[in-house]
């Protein structure tokens, strides 16, 4: 029988009963057709109440990934801290995939009563209203939360509510859906489009009675004590560096107060550093209590238990507290909160609400998840020979610069700034008496690193980081509008500009500091490069917004799959949509003239390049996961289509220029993503043209690049800066090979997995010669790249099937580079200026002012 031991793991250890848990599992190909069959066993050996829901299905209709739902009794003394390397203990529970269909039990608690709280706004108190019903089961039911907008903002959120248990979960986005003001392509605070949602609260109170008690627990493992009165207000990270120059605001000053956290209780006043307060009050029949997890990580926050002169008790959680300096929410900017609400006496922790200040982790065995299948070439860490490149990865979560240093560094803390990773190698070149603050934003899918690594060795700092980044990139690094052009609307925001400082730009890659002065280091290194200087100045030169070349979302489908959470999924979505949507002729003013597709999808490196780039392989790749998430044929249409326009199994290689690495380093990022394509393409039984097509392309490459490539490195002279993250890169041909030796002849397989190999070792050899070896951006390239050598390793003989569709290459005609709907316009338009006389010049040139300025 197919079954799953379950993993336990908190941050706060102390026993817990019947605690709701939730957790996303993969399952192998055709295991689990109908999840009516799924079995909770508990430590008793006795069945136990489970809730399942579908996320994601194999393509012959069974289970990959399901969630599960159940209530939890454990003693977690045992579960180890996040800073621990070591995979939590078994927790006695195991998931069993049973003979026949289980009945399905409707959703029952006995306490039928919603949890009530109301949003403070402006002058107003709104009461929220409970919504339809989203997910229903025996554990858990999902309701939507109803919210008139205010401040400018939209209110999306949802509650779940759990059987027999008098405490729901509450996850609450403020959106600000204006389009942000960026003359000059620069992002900044104070911009117009901004709004500033003060005062923003959640309250939940009772008229008091005379015999009633109220108590607080500031920290985590830290006793509740009486408060009848009390304020906890989280200024800061608490941490050394906390008045980082991160932390200015539209006037590019800080304004934080003071390090850590202020307490008053009554009269009398505490400080401490890093505050997850619960606050509770009881009367002889009702309980109230409110705490939010992530309270001090995401400051500023304000805790208030209050007892009024009118004998009201109310606890308020202040989301955007005034404290110096109002908040400020960007233009497209979101922030999402999770907090808890306890309306009656709470049965799980004997410290009332502990559970919901640190619930309990749960996953599976690195082995479970990669004999599912459900992730492509994942083998255990415990398994993997490969110690030098294992070494490499770790550096995140292990030794002196790990992430979490990397953090500290520029105090990589507050709503804004949270769950995103410091570009420390953007300041390698940095004097300045503070650290030059850079900002990541998902660069490569580090979300999705951070994920596979957990799945490989069960380490919770892997899965923490995940999640933290993936939030990080739902809220702040997309830009959720619908009023900007459809070149940004809902797309994903560049990491903040190459060697050079954020500044008010906060997490939107070009500010208008930047206008002020150049970028020394930066451009006189360029002028020294020639003919490459000037095509990378143009690339250089403009930026901030969202772009096809940084669009990744196959990391948010994963954090999907593991949790659950609709957030997740929807940003996923989105990113898929920006590809279709930035494509659409008919969405600019250049639909006068020309119905072309616009080729911001495809165009990397400027200059009317639509050859193999990186812009190409993340529309590909977020497409893919648009349809796997949909099952809609428009995105695998779309990607087949982009294909087809920068690849050609004819392709004169020569003649694009692939060995310049400061121009076309990412062609190899197309053929990664050639290869996961024809992978799910055989994943879907789709071997026909279009699989034919691609894989010839493939092979076409890879021959080239047996034959013709070297590491990056070997030509020093020819890059801008010949750094460590050069070396890295090279990692991705590895892949290509290994992608191509799937495809290939026994004889063309051997000479594609020597390359591999040889490209492998040359990585792990040459990175272990940097000092710099630990800084962000080569650590990630590591993370995301390499740990599928291992399963080559013991599938060296592992092939693809042939397409039903015989082809060759001469069957698919010659490819030309293509010309997108802005070029093909402006040409029409000066046709028109000089034939259509007089009148057509006018015509003409109100058409240019408008489409060009």
């Amino acid at each position: 029988m197919l079954s799953c031991p379950l993993f336990f793991h908190t941050l706060e250890p102390c026993p817990r009963r019947g605690e709701p848990v939730t957790v996303g599992l993969p399952w192998p190909r055709g295991a689990v057709k109908d999840d009516r069959c799924f079995r909770l066993i508990g430590p008793d050996g006795t069945e136990q109440v489970l809730q399942t829901k579908v996320l994601d299905r194999w393509p012959d209709g069974s289970v990959r990934w399901c969630l599960f739902d159940f209530l939890a009794t454990w003693d977690a003394s045992f579960s180890r801290e996040a800073e621990s390397s070591e995979p939590s203990a078994a927790s006695g529970y195991w998931v069993e995939v049973g003979d026949e269909p289980r009945t399905t039990d409707e959703f029952a608690s006995p306490y039928r009563s919603d949890p009530v709280f109301e949003l403070v706004l402006e002058d107003s108190v709104q009461y929220v209203t409970v919504g339809k019903v989203t997910e229903s089961g025996p554990v858990r039911q999902r309701r939507n939360l109803k919210l008139d907008p205010a401040f400018g903002c939209q209110f999306i959120g949802f509650i779940d509510v759990f059987a027999s248990i008098h405490s729901a979960r509450f996850q609450l986005t403020i959106r600000n859906p204006n389009a942000a003001a960026h003359p000059g392509g620069n992002w900044d605070l104070g911009s117009n489009g901004s709004v500033f949602p003060h005062p923003l609260a959640v309250r939940v109170g009772f008229k008091g009675q005379e015999k009633c008690t109220s108590w607080i627990s500031l920290e985590r493992n830290i006793a509740s004590e009486d408060a009848y009165n009390a304020r906890v207000t989280q200024a800061s990270s608490g941490f050394s560096n906390w008045n980082s120059i991160n932390h200015i605001n539209r006037n590019r000053r800080t304004e934080i107060p003071y390090s850590g956290y202020e307490c008053m209780i009554v009269s009398e006043t505490r400080r401490g550093n890093r505050a997850t307060p619960i606050a509770t009050i009881e009367s002889a029949d009702c309980f109230l209590g409110l705490t939010m997890p992530a309270f001090w990580e995401h400051f500023p926050k304000r805790l208030c238990l209050n007892h009024n002169e009118a004998d009201v008790l109310a606890i308020e959680l202040q989301l955007f507290p005034i404290l110096h300096d109002i908040q400020e929410l960007q233009g497209g900017e979101q922030k999402t909160h999770t907090f808890y609400i306890a309306y009656g006496k709470d049965t799980i922790t004997d410290d009332p609400m502990v559970w919901c200040r640190s619930p309990t982790v749960v996953h599976a065995s690195p082995e479970w998840y990669a004999i599912s299948g459900a992730i492509p070439y994942l083998t255990t860490k415990a398994t993997d020979p490969h110690h030098q490149y294992l070494a490499l990865v770790d550096q995140a979560v292990e030794g002196p610069d790990t992430f979490l240093h990397k953090r500290e560094k520029i105090d990589e803390y507050g709503w804004r700034n949270f769950g995103d990773i410091y570009g420390d190698h953007e300041a390698v070149y940095h004097n300045g008496a503070t650290p030059l603050i850079s900002h990541y934003n998902n660069q490569y899918d580090c979300v999705l690193g951070f994920l596979a690594q957990f799945l490989r060795s069960g380490d919770l700092r892997w899965l923490t980081q995940g999640l933290e980044c993936a939030d990080h990139t739902c809220d702040i690094d997309i830009y959720h509008t619908d009023g900007d052009k459809a070149a940004y609307n809902r797309g994903l925001f560049w990491h903040t500009y190459h060697y050079a400082d954020a500044d008010t730009g906060t997490h939107r890659a070009y500010p208008k500091s930047l206008t002020r002065g150049p970028v020394e280091s930066l451009t006189q290194k360029m002028d020294e490069l020639g003919e490459t200087a000037k095509q990378l100045k143009k690339s250089y030169a403009v930026g901030g917004g969202p772009s096809a070349s940084h669009n990744y979302n196959a990391g948010l489908m994963l954090a999907y799959f593991l949790t659950g959470n609709p957030l997740y999924r929807d940003s996923a979505l989105d990113l898929a949509n920006f590809v279709i949507n930035m494509e659409d002729p008919s969405k600019t003013p250049f639909r006068f003239l020309s119905r072309e597709f616009t080729g911001l999808a495809t165009e990397s490196g400027g200059g009317g390049y639509h050859g193999p780039g990186r812009a190409a392989a993340n529309s590909i790749l977020a497409l893919l996961v648009g349809h796997r998430l949909t099952g809609e044929r428009k995105y695998l249409d779309k990607a087949e289509q982009l294909i087809r326009r920068v690849v050609h199994p004819k392709q004169n290689l020569e003649s694009l220029d692939l060995l310049n690495a400061e121009l076309r380093w990412f062609y190899t990022m197309t053929l990664q993503a050639l290869g996961e394509y024809l992978d799910y393409k055989i994943e879907l039984d789709e071997l026909d043209e279009h699989y034919a097509y691609s894989r010839l392309t493939l092979l076409h490459y890879a021959r080239w690049m047996a034959k013709h490539e070297r590491p990056i490195l070997d030509t020093p002279e020819k890059l801008q800066y010949p750094t460590e993250t050069w070396a890295a890169q090279d990692m991705r041909k590895v892949e290509v090979f290994q992608f191509a030796a799937k495809h290939a002849t026994d004889e063309e397989r051997a000479k594609f997995l020597e390359r591999a190999e040889w490209f492998f070792n040359y990585v792990q050899n040459k990175l272990h010669e940097f000092p710099t070896k630990s800084l962000c951006r080569p650590v990630i390239l590591m993370m995301r790249y390499g740990f599928s050598r291992n399963w080559w390793r013991l599938n060296p003989g592992a092939g693809a099937p042939e397409p039903r569709v015989r082809k060759t290459a001469d069957d698919f005609g010659t490819w030309r580079m293509f010309v997108p709907q802005k070029a093909k316009a402006i040409r029409r338009a000066k046709f028109v200026a000089l034939t259509g006389g007089a009148c057509g010049v006018l015509v003409t040139m109100a058409i240019l002012k408008y489409l060009l300025f």
